[in-house]
């Protein structure tokens, strides 16, 4: 029996509201369809038309929107999304932990917090394990939120310095073709790294302790020979490391120190043939104390919904088929 329920708001919560319907109210459109309610404001009331359990399993869902925006987090379909399945999953408490529990906060003041559980369990792994390997597609969060961790951890005395690190593979560009010496020739593959220890600590903080020492950013080729101590060390991109670096990479691990490794092993760039060395690493050292192991999906993706449709689209590709196939 369809039904309706009128609900008063305040002046106070209006804004919330206009955000919670979004441009040309696609995002309450979403709500609509995955609940199977029908929405609409007139004056100070919000009206929710369709079947008593419908309607409160749609008040459940407008009211974490409501948390996630007053918590200045974006709000879009794909997020709606989540958040739906969550709930009806039973999980909806872990959703207001999530928020509950600040990693970081950038220079300019902005909370960071885990989006998805998947993101929740790697943190959690970061926080627990010397060695942490983080595999999935783009848009996850792998890097940012090492990046977030390794901040805290320098902040709070964890750690003396902050290494960042990844393979300079040749991806349809050779080294030697492109201009400046070997520094600015490197420069490219490094430049995602920079931009998240910028969104952190602000480019002049970033500066003077880069100037002293204590971060440091370079190609995966300068860690040889190495031992990296008293250190929170991350490694991305790590599917284009030959298993031959990747060993060169893991035994640099020195006392006291905190590493996570990121990649996404069905974008490697090496050549034709040429095992992934994180893909080898995950194999082999599955099961050893002190190592996690995280495997994002696209269910984590934090950036615009077209990436994790894009992703889901390669993922359907790359399992109907062959290897042969997927080259051409």
């Amino acid at each position: 029996m369809t039904e309706t329920r009128e609900f008063e708001l305040s002046a106070d919560s209006m804004d919330a509201y206009v955000s919670l319907f979004g441009l040309n109210d696609q995002n309450i459109a979403m709500v609509e369809q995955e609940c199977h309610v029908r929405f609409s404001l007139h004056d100070h009331h919000l009206i929710i038309s369709g079947e008593p359990e419908q309607i409160q399993f749609a008040q459940q869902t407008v009211q974490v929107l409501l948390d996630l925006i007053s918590r200045e987090e974006a709000i879009d379909r794909m997020r709606i999304r989540y958040i739906i399945s969550m709930l009806r999953e039973g999980r909806g408490d872990q959703i207001q932990e999530n928020l509950k529990k600040v990693i970081a906060v950038t220079h300019r003041g902005k909370q960071i917090t885990c989006k998805t559980a998947g993101q929740q369990e790697y943190v959690d792994a970061i926080r627990k394990n010397v060695l942490t390997f983080a595999v999935g597609p783009a848009g996850t969060g792998k890097t940012y939120l090492a990046m977030a961790m390794a901040v805290m951890a320098l902040k709070n005395k964890e750690a003396d310095r902050i290494i960042l690190t990844r393979p300079a593979v040749e991806a349809g560009e050779k080294l030697g073709f492109l201009p400046g010496d070997l520094s600015q020739k490197v420069d490219p593959y490094l430049r995602p790294l920079y931009d998240a220890m910028y969104d952190f600590m602000g480019p002049d903080s970033y500066m003077k302790l880069s100037e002293r020492g204590i971060i440091e950013v370079a190609p995966l080729a300068y860690m040889r020979g190495r031992t990296l101590s008293d250190a929170f060390i991350i490694m991305d991109e790590a599917q284009n490391t030959t298993s031959e670096q990747m060993k060169m990479f893991l035994t640099r691990i020195g006392f006291h120190s905190k590493v996570v490794v990121t990649g996404d092993i069905t974008q490697t760039d090496l050549p034709p043939g040429k095992k992934s060395g994180l893909a080898e690493a995950i194999q082999l050292l599955a099961g050893i104390p002190d190592i996690g192991i995280i495997r994002l999906t696209g269910r984590d993706i934090v950036r615009h919904e077209l990436v994790q449709q894009i992703v889901e689209a390669y993922e359907h590709h790359a399992a109907t088929n062959t290897p042969e196939e997927r080259r051409n």
